[in-house]
């Protein structure tokens, strides 16, 4: 960090004083044991710094936050639940700006399946708002008990209903933002049509606060499922799997609403390390799919075609073994087996992970042809590729050999980086699918992006945040003083 940039974020007592006296002495926290937690996102995996978190209750009041820091140059960190996993929350240096207490739900519009929030409500709030009006909000993730909508907008977050309903992206009518010199852009339309120049929204959705802070948005609706089935399948390989899923979405449609590949190794993590969780099959498979189809018509024969699918493919050997959960509490059983997933990883040791999508067609070659490369490129490796399947997105995880001390395995972490993504990238995939850039892809984004759209996204940033306050050093650095970008 350069001298300059050193003193442009040491706050001193004046600045302080005045965000006190517009947001309120409460909502300015200066104590170190308060700003702590604020340091650090759920995997550790960085640690930085801020002299102060402010908590701003509404648009107006998060204006004058960025005006006031614009002005005086001191950087800001946006940050909602703090669930991020790419060190894109993490400060470094100024304040951060939290959303929490703009948690209003503004209104439900279920004629035109519409709801309108403010970036701080939970993701299970809205979709608790949204079945009490017989509607659905069909973004769906692990942290939704916790994470806040304007964190799920700000990286475009994905989950298990892409599938069906697309990206956070493609759940957004309108925005509201604050801009870094305190401007607010009023986007919040809640039209399906609106043909009126740029769309806007699609700057600050996936930019990680980088060109603005969101703090309300518009987002669609769709109708309730009333008919739910769920299937575990367990198949000889990712490309015995990948036949199913082109089975199921030829006969299914649009009620394929989920198709989640999970390896043997996963799944023996969860049947070893989570509690309450019992093996579906009865034997062991080399890969396994879980599938939900769902439908909005009460009594639609959902296990009808599920099962007609499921007869064909064992005959024709896609299929080793299935079950489908015979009540709503089984299937929240088998979907527990694949939600625990990401979470018992961390008891093996250290985790390398990647994130990527490829073509969908291409998914089961991508995680062979990954799979042996790192398998050959350190013995005792071991490989838990799991994810959306039908989406093309896959975690490609990397557990640490047995006896490995973790420190060491960890130090590999940019050597196993150049062996999976060049593969994604001879895919003509993306580094990134659904957990955004923030530091840990940083690097990895300027090897593998095409260089005018660097450059693109370097112009859209210097042009709308030309102090470079907000979240500096994530996504594109403009900065020479950037905090390093992998971990440790």
């Amino acid at each position: 960090m350069t001298i300059e940039n050193m003193l442009l974020d040491a706050l001193d007592a004046d600045f302080v004083a005045r965000l006190r006296e517009r947001l309120g002495e409460r909502h300015v926290w200066t104590d170190v044991n308060e700003v702590e937690p604020h340091l650090v996102e759920s995997r550790n995996l960085y640690r930085g710094s801020a002299t102060a978190v402010v908590r701003p209750k509404d648009a107006a009041e998060v204006a004058f936050v960025l005006s006031l820091c614009n002005e005086a140059n001191v950087r800001v960190v946006p940050q909602g639940g703090n669930t991020g996993l790419v060190g894109g929350g993490v400060p470094y240096g100024g304040l951060v700006l939290s959303l929490a207490r703009l948690d209003a739900i503004r209104e439900v519009d279920a004629t035109n399946s519409t709801i309108t929030v403010e970036a701080g409500v939970t993701l299970a709030r809205i979709q608790e708002a949204a079945e009490a009006a017989d509607r659905l909000f069909p973004l769906s993730l692990a942290s939704q008990g916790t994470c806040q909508i304007g964190g799920n907008l700000a990286t475009n977050a994905g989950g298990t209903g892409v599938l069906r309903y697309g990206n956070t992206r493609d759940l957004v009518l309108g925005l509201e933002v604050v801009l870094a010199d305190g401007r607010i852009w009023n986007g919040m339309k809640r039209l399906r049509k609106d043909n009126t120049g740029y769309d806007l929204k699609h700057l600050f959705v996936g930019s990680e606060g980088t060109l603005g802070v969101i703090t309300a948005a518009v987002l669609k609706l769709y109708p309730r499922p009333k008919a739910t089935v769920t299937a575990f399948l367990g198949c000889a390989g990712p490309h015995e799997a990948l036949g199913v899923f082109e089975r199921l979405r030829e006969s299914a449609g649009d009620q394929l609403t989920a198709f989640e590949f999970i390896p043997r190794f996963g799944l023996e993590l969860v049947l070893k390390h989570a509690d309450g969780v019992v093996r579906p099959l009865a034997g062991d498979h080399a890969a396994y799919a879980l599938v939900e189809l769902s439908s909005p018509q009460e009594g639609a024969d959902l296990a009808g075609t599920i099962e007609t699918v499921i007869g064909g493919a064992i005959e024709d050997g896609l299929v080793e073994d299935a079950t489908l959960g015979a009540s709503q509490s089984q299937n929240a059983a088998l979907w527990k087996l694949r939600e625990m997933l990401s979470e018992v990883q961390g008891r093996e040791g250290g985790s390398i992970k990647h994130d990527i999508s490829v073509p969908v067609s291409r998914v089961a070659d991508f995680i062979v042809e990954a799979s042996a490369a790192c398998e050959a490129a350190m013995e005792g490796v071991r490989v838990c590729a799991f994810g959306h399947f039908g989406d093309g997105n896959i975690h490609f995880n990397l557990s640490q050999p047995v006896g490995m001390e973790k420190a060491a395995y960890l130090r590999e972490w940019e050597r196993f980086n150049r062996i999976v993504h060049d593969i994604v990238h001879a895919y003509d995939g993306s580094i990134a699918a659904e957990h955004g850039i923030g530091l840990i892809k940083r690097d990895e984004l300027l090897r593998y992006k095409d260089p005018v759209a660097i450059e693109t996204m370097r112009a859209i940033k210097a042009a709308l945040d030309p102090k470079d306050i907000l979240n500096p050093g994530k996504v594109v650095a403009l900065g020479t003083d950037a905090p390093s970008a992998l971990p440790g």
